[in-house]
């Protein structure tokens, strides 16, 4: 009986736990897409190697890039995008996307689903496979499948919609 309880205990938690993760945004080095604005990027990473403005659909964006010794330990670059259309309007100052570019060893195939979970979805583009976590998170492995070349942060995703039921035949 006490078996029963624990194993009924742990399938609980790791239920809540997975709905948990699933319902909230990932975030790294303290920036969240969609919550950490440009002055908490600042304050946290200091000033950019490179600050870049353009136009993405008409709106005004930034991009700060940290390179080199400007970027956070095991990373080779850090990119970080601003601006991002929300229900509320267009924030300018809102992190839209952040991505590292690791140094090698940092984020084996192993630590990533360690670290993240089990992706929600995995495509092979260029011969390099390619994770996706509705949480907002894309992962784009090496060639040999073994190291992530490329970690992409944006906001939530909505869950894929149930296909529509075709329509009746008359």
């Amino acid at each position: 009986m006490i078996r029963r309880c624990t194993c009924m205990l742990v399938a609980t938690m790791v239920c809540l736990l997975a709905f948990a993760m699933s319902a909230s945004a990932e975030e790294w080095g303290g920036i969240e897409p969609g919550v950490t604005t440009i002055e908490q990027v600042r304050a946290r990473y200091g000033a950019p190697s490179k600050e870049t403005h353009a136009k993405v659909e008409g709106y005004d964006t930034t991009e700060w890039v940290y390179e080199d010794t400007r970027a956070p330990g095991g990373i080779q670059k850090m990119t970080v995008s601003f601006g991002l259309l929300t229900p509320q309007g267009y924030k300018p100052a809102l992190v839209r996307v952040l991505r590292l570019q690791p140094t090698s060893k940092v984020f084996g195939r192993a630590t990533v689903i360690q670290g993240f979970g089990v992706p929600d979805g995995m495509t092979t583009e260029n011969d390099q496979d390619i994770f996706f976590y509705q949480s907002g998170l894309i992962v784009t492995f090496d060639k040999e499948g073994d190291e992530a070349v490329l970690l992409s942060f944006t906001p939530p995703q909505p869950a894929s919609p149930p296909p529509s039921p075709a329509a009746p035949k008359r």
